[in-house]
């Protein structure tokens, strides 16, 4: 009779907590990490890759911007009816003249591009649409949700956590900027491009304000020049307007390239890569 004592063999350790671990996760796939403060700038670099792919994608070589209140209406007062109808107008003979229909060689210029909100947005990225031709939305995640208006093509629809990379994506191809009537976000679109003129970090764009009224009541330039505190010469950086027609001819003007008119490639994408080299 044996009296050796049994004994019975160990299970094997589990590795189920090595496999729960955040640590074990995929970099590209923990949200945690991806999400940490650390990786604020990889964030960055996403928000202009996906968008800078898919414009490429669809040939997207210049566009013209067009900024305005999110609070027009089109059954709105006089006044924001005005501005619905005119900005709608202008960016279907846009679409339809500046090269977004893609008659230049596969390379589509000069298309509508707006923050993809409501309001005179909504209107640009519709007018586009009315044309038969596609037209970007930047839109924005803000505290109350913006959500992207109906019309602008679902393929050039982009959402952004950061106002810097929007606005970089909206500066980047701009051939134009078209200011309508507008609150504090049309106010800091237009600035920043008009800063940007001012600073010579960007070449000369047209720019073109709807509404002479609404802007000089808006903005006293007279007292910003009075004051010392532009030249009256930066006056000269932009152009008003009073109807679609109108801003169209303004920008043909003021040099904004067309096909059959030549169309270059955005100078502001070339100067914005120098400037950041």
């Amino acid at each position: 009779m044996n009296d050796t004592p049994q004994t019975s063999e160990e299970a094997p350790p589990s590795n189920v907590e090595q496999l729960r671990s955040p640590a074990y996760t995929l970099a590209a796939l923990d949200q945690g990490f991806l999400l940490g403060d650390s990786m604020r700038g990889v964030r960055f670099l996403l928000e202009y890759a996906k968008a800078e792919e898919c414009l490429r994608s669809w040939g997207v070589r210049s566009t013209i911007v067009v900024f305005g209140s999110a609070r027009v209406r089109e059954d709105g007062p006089e006044s924001h009816a005005r501005w619905y109808r005119e900005a709608r107008a202008f960016a279907r003979v846009a679409s339809e003249r500046g090269g977004a229909l893609t008659s230049n060689g596969g390379l589509r210029d000069n298309v509508i591009a707006t923050g993809g909100g409501p309001g005179i947005m909504e209107a640009a990225n519709r007018g586009a649409g009315d044309a038969g031709a596609p037209s970007i939305g930047f839109n924005i995640t803000l505290p109350e949700e913006q959500q992207p208006n109906p019309y602008s093509t679902p393929a050039l629809t982009f959402r952004f956590h950061y106002f810097a990379m929007r606005k970089m994506h909206l500066a980047m191809r701009a051939n134009a900027l078209v200011a309508f009537p507008g609150g504090f976000g049309t106010f800091d679109e237009l600035f920043e491009i008009l800063t940007l003129r001012q600073t010579k970090k960007a070449p000369a764009i047209p720019i073109v304000l709807f509404d002479e009224q609404y802007w000089r009541s808006a903005v006293n330039f007279e007292a910003l020049i009075d004051s010392g505190t532009i030249d009256r010469s930066d006056c000269d950086l932009f152009r008003f307007a009073e109807t679609s027609e109108d801003i169209w001819s303004e920008l043909l003007s003021c040099g904004l390239g067309a096909p059959g008119l030549s169309c270059p490639a955005s100078q502001f994408s070339r100067t914005m890569s120098s400037n950041a080299s």
